[in-house]
């Protein structure tokens, strides 16, 4: 799989989790299975349509861009010199290591473990139930770069492209999408 578009086996995941119900945190898994077009089996946001609570109030008709969360442990790492956050507290599907997850371009595909692969659709924007998990986590997920623009740490979100399980230890390996590459943007 290594020619011009799909780069080398580049990341791992270290946790896959869930929740059939609509929390902030996710309970950690010893595998997920990603439904084609859906999301996570058994997840709270898994749908065509929207299912976070915000979108769905704004309209619940739109597709669901946020089948799937992604967080990079190194965030996690980053984190833990201020909070206790493990992996799936912070609402992610699964968490990977050794990916530069916010500097992937939109519409890239992540293969995952032996079948399943998703498309980055944008960047998770962190509503206020962050700082309900832990007081100024918040702040602690954005920052600014040195024009001022908000940078937005606390990960990916994706869309099922090809059905499959996913458990810790499987590899990730990236596919780039065409060039231009597009930055990714809040979903």
């Amino acid at each position: 799989m290594n020619d011009e578009k799909m780069g080398p086996a580049s990341g791992v995941v270290i946790g896959v989790s869930k929740s059939r119900k609509h929390t902030f945190s996710k309970e950690n898994c010893n595998s997920i299975k990603l439904l084609k077009g859906l999301g996570v089996e058994g997840d709270a946001h898994l749908g065509k349509t929207v299912k976070h609570r915000s979108r769905v109030a704004a309209n619940p008709n739109q597709p669901n861009l946020r089948q799937v969360h992604l967080i990079h442990s190194e965030l996690l790492d980053e984190l833990n010199d201020r909070f206790n956050v493990a992996a799936g507290q912070m609402g992610e599907n699964i968490t990977t290591k050794g990916i530069d997850l916010l500097e992937l371009p939109k519409d890239s595909l992540l293969y995952i473990g032996e079948t399943a692969v998703i498309k980055v659709t944008g960047l998770r924007n962190p509503c206020a139930q962050i700082n309900q998990f832990q007081s100024g986590l918040m702040n602690a997920v954005l920052d600014r770069d040195q024009h001022g623009n908000l940078i937005r740490k606390a990960g990916i979100m994706s869309i099922v492209l090809e059905s499959g399980e996913v458990h810790p230890g499987d590899e990730i390996r990236i596919q780039f999408p065409p060039l231009p590459h597009a930055p990714l943007e809040r979903v």
